[in-house]
C-alpha cells in the first residue's frame, strides 16, 4: 500500500514537490528541536557566512532546501525512469566519464551531501551500470522502500559491509563505477580526522585505497537544485589532486561553497565516533 502511495505521489510536477518540500522544511524547522539546533550550530561553528545577516538567510534558505531534498527523494525513486532524466536540464562535465570509459578506467563517483545527490546515479546509469554504496536505515521499515527506490535501470546496490566493499573492488576491475558519499561520517577504524571547513571531521580513507588499488578516476558529482521546480543541472568534474581524504575534503568544500544553500547542514558531520577521541586534534 506504501509503495502504491508513493508510485501516485512521485508523478505529480516538481514544482508542487519542491513547495510541499519548503513546507516539509519549515516545519521539521519549527517543531523539530534536534534538527533546528543541529542546523545553527553547523553553520555557525564554520567559516561560511559573511556576516549575521548571510548567516539567518543561510539558516532558513537551508531549511528549505532540505525540505525539498526530502521530499524529491520519494519522487525520485517512484517516479518512471524517463519522467525522472527529463527533470535534468543540463549536465556539465560528462566529457570526463567518457574519457575515463574510452581509458578503460573504473570511476569512482564522489557524490557529497549536496544538492540533489539521488538523481546523480539515475542520470548515470541511464547509460552504464553503476554499484552505489549505501549504509542501511536504522529504521527497518525504510530499508525496503531505500532498496527498491535506489535499484533503478543499471543501478546496484552495496551495503557498507565487507561483501559490499569487495563488490566495489570487483566492479572498478572490471571497468566500471561505483558511487560513494564521501563525506559519510565512517565508522571507527574507517576513517582518520581530516579539515573540512576548518573543523575536524571524521572522513573516509576508502576512496584512496580503491582509487590506489585500482588506478580508477576519481570524479565530483553534484545535482544542482534550480529554483522553482525547474529541475536540475548536473556537475561532473575530476577530484583535483589525489584522493587522500584531507584533499577529498578540500575538492568537497569548494562545491559546497559554491552552493552552501543545498548543503545537507542537518547531517552530524562533525560527530566523534566512538573510540576516536584520543586522536581528533583541537578545532
Amino acid at each position: 500500500m506504501l509503495i502504491a502511495l508513493l508510485r501516485l505521489y512521485a508523478r505529480l510536477p516538481l514544482p508542487l514537490i519542491h513547495g510541499l518540500g519548503i513546507l516539509a522544511g519549515w516545519g521539521m524547522y519549527m517543531f523539530d528541536v534536534k534538527f533546528s539546533r543541529r542546523v545553527r550550530n553547523n553553520l555557525l561553528s564554520i567559516n561560511i557566512a559573511e556576516n549575521e545577516r548571510h548567516y539567518r538567510r543561510l539558516v532558513h534558505t537551508s531549511a528549505r532546501e532540505t525540505g525539498k531534498g526530502l521530499m524529491e527523494t520519494f519522487a525520485i525513486w517512484f517516479r518512471p525512469e524517463q519522467s525522472v532524466l527529463k527533470w535534468v536540464r543540463a549536465c556539465h562535465g560528462w566529457e570526463y566519464v567518457d574519457q575515463a570509459l574510452a581509458q578503460g578506467k573504473g570511476i569512482i563517483f564522489l557524490t557529497p551531501h549536496l544538492g540533489c545527490y539521488e538523481i546523480t546515479s539515475i542520470y548515470y546509469a541511464a547509460r552504464n551500470p553503476i554499484t552505489v554504496l549505501y549504509r542501511p536505515s536504522r529504521q527497518q521499515w525504510l530499508t525496503p522502500i531505500m532498496q527498491q527506490g535506489r535499484s533503478r535501470g543499471k543501478v546496484k546496490l552495496a551495503p557498507t559491509n565487507m561483501g559490499g566493499l569487495r563488490n566495489l573492488l570487483r566492479t572498478l576491475r572490471k571497468g566500471e563505477a561505483v558511487g560513494i558519499l564521501p563525506d559519510q561520517v565512517p565508522e571507527s577504524g574507517e576513517g582518520i580526522w581530516a579539515r573540512f571547513l576548518g573543523k575536524p571531521a571524521y572522513t573516509i580513507t576508502l576512496v584512496e585505497k580503491l582509487a590506489n588499488t585500482t588506478d580508477a578516476a576519481v570524479l565530483l558529482a553534484f545535482g544542482e537544485r534550480l529554483s522553482w521546480g525547474r529541475g536540475y543541472h548536473l556537475h561532473i568534474a575530476p577530484l583535483a589532486g589525489p584522493a587522500s581524504p584531507q584533499n577529498m575534503n578540500d575538492n568537497i568544500e569548494r562545491l559546497v561553497r559554491s552552493k552552501p544553500e543545498q548543503y545537507l547542514w542537518s547531517y552530524r558531520r562533525f560527530k566523534i565516533p566512538p573510540h576516536t577521541a584520543d586522536t581528533r586534534p583541537a578545532d
